[in-house]
């Protein structure tokens, strides 16, 4: 776990232009200065990123948000109040500390407080906010462990905070709050559920937006192998079928088939708590990458509470080609 000098080390790569991969309770992020463009485009040419695609800023406390945007609706603000620090971003107007860079071009810029004591700890040394979109290659898997960012980017990075797992495991539910009523255009850690019982009022999730924000790419969190959609029951045996046929596959198997075996080069056993699921899903997709598997057959899960945020995963994981 990174200590105090390590912090502090970070926080002089920051200011010195240089890229840091931090800890959240989300995913491991790829942090730069969100006040310095240069360092902000370097994030894009690492990931591979298209400089149109906005970056989400982080921020050391709820207090600081009137800094980085030009106005903080009511709405906005009771959800900050409520979810801060968490897994909820919030889609506002962008300050003149935002440059556009960070935004993809756009005036709105997207803003959260993460839940992570290294993650805050950083903020707080480092005194200013943080672009951190997941530390990997866009539109692959995001990483949960220190290690998975050292595979995916190696020296690409100018230093590694190990915050160990991140306990959530998805990323964070993007929220517009830039008009009367709020839209989530990402599903994540926190629930349309809890949303609503806080808003006390109903939240659409459109499959498309006005606003571009992360995760919106039609193919996205994506393992090398292919990932193919059916209906919870055919998963076995479209699993054994593809494995006769000549591939190897792995199969995430929901708990509802218990301790069944599977004729398949590899099996994920699916936790049956949604939390569970969330926090492994990433870490299942590249065991199964590593597994040297080709095809992953899956089912989505019911799509209330964070089962919402696991089936949007698994679904930009498959791409255009998701069958369910």
């Amino acid at each position: 776990m990174a200590g105090t000098s390590d912090i502090e080390k970070a926080a002089d790569v920051l200011r010195a232009g240089g890229l840091v991969a931090l800890p959240t309770e989300t995913v491991y992020g790829l942090g730069a200065n969100a006040e310095d463009p240069a360092a902000v485009s370097r994030t894009f040419q690492v990931k591979g990123r298209p400089p149109s695609h906005p970056l989400i800023v982080h921020i050391g406390g709820a207090e600081l948000l009137d800094d980085w945007v030009q106005e903080v609706p009511a709405t906005a603000r009771l959800l900050a109040e409520h979810f801060w620090p968490g897994p909820l971003t919030l889609v506002l107007r962008r300050g003149r500390r935002v440059p556009l860079e960070a935004t993809g071009g756009l005036e709105t810029v997207a803003v959260r407080v993460p839940d992570h004591p290294v993650a805050l700890a950083l903020l707080s040394a480092f005194g200013g906010g943080v672009t951190a979109p997941s530390a990997n290659r866009f539109g692959s898997v995001s990483p949960t462990t220190a290690d998975d960012v050292r595979a995916e980017l190696g020296d690409a990075v100018d230093f590694v905070l190990d915050g160990g797992p991140c306990e959530v495991g998805v990323e964070s539910t993007i929220v517009d709050a830039t008009g009367d009523i709020p839209t989530i255009l990402r599903p994540g850690g926190v629930t349309r559920e809890d949303l609503e019982s806080v808003l006390g009022c109903p939240l659409a999730v459109p499959a498309s937006s006005r606003i571009r924000v992360p995760g919106q790419h039609p193919s996205h969190y994506a393992p090398r192998a292919q990932v193919v959609l059916v209906q919870p029951e055919k998963v076995v045996t479209e699993a054994e079928l593809a494995q006769e046929l000549g591939h190897r596959v792995g199969v995430f198997l929901p708990a509802a088939f218990g301790d069944a075996e599977v004729k398949a080069h590899a099996v994920v056993r699916v936790p049956d708590s949604m939390a569970a699921y969330a926090r492994g899903l990433y870490g299942f997709l590249r065991e199964l990458d590593q597994r040297g598997c080709d095809i992953i057959v899956a089912s989505l899960p019911a799509e209330a509470g964070l089962g919402l945020a696991i089936a949007n995963r698994l679904r930009r994981a498959a791409g255009p080609r998701a069958a369910a």
